[in-house]
């Protein structure tokens, strides 16, 4: 009988022993992942909630025609459009070689004093490609156009 009661209880630290184990390593992997989760947002949403300033984010849409301006240095501001808002848009860097105007764009930054200010910018890489969560933003406004096959 104490054999029996032995071998339980070895059974019980060690299912306990690996349930703590799980929530360590759980709780380690969303520390380590806090800064690395970007949420996809949309003019329109940014619009009717903005975030806060500290909230790091991606933003999605078509870059507005005739809102591309080339700064001093390497500045550029632009708006980012779904159809039913705009977002202007402040980035200091070098853009994609395929990003223009009306043209489908993705940036990660935050939202400061009604401006994003992105930290990097994602072009479309070929003529027809644009990213899932810009096709369903658009569609979402209605202004989802598919381009000629």
């Amino acid at each position: 009988m104490a054999l029996k009661s032995l071998k339980k209880k070895r059974r019980v630290q060690v299912i306990a022993l690996a349930a703590v184990a799980l929530v360590v390593s759980t709780a380690l992997i969303g520390y380590a992942m806090r800064d690395g989760i970007n949420f996809f947002r949309s003019p329109s949403q940014i619009v009717d909630a903005p975030p806060s300033p500290t909230e790091t984010f991606r933003i999605g849409g078509l870059v507005e025609e005739g809102s591309l301006v080339r700064g001093a240095g390497e500045q550029i501001r632009f708006s980012v459009t779904d159809g039913g808002a705009s977002v202007p848009v402040v980035y200091k860097g070098v853009l994609p070689d395929l990003f223009e105007e009306n043209q489908g764009m993705v940036g990660t930054g935050k939202y400061v004093n009604g401006v994003f200010e992105a930290h990097e910018i994602l072009a479309k890489h070929d003529e027809t490609y644009m990213p899932k969560e810009v096709i369903d933003a658009l569609k979402e406004q209605g202004t989802y156009v598919a381009p000629e096959s």
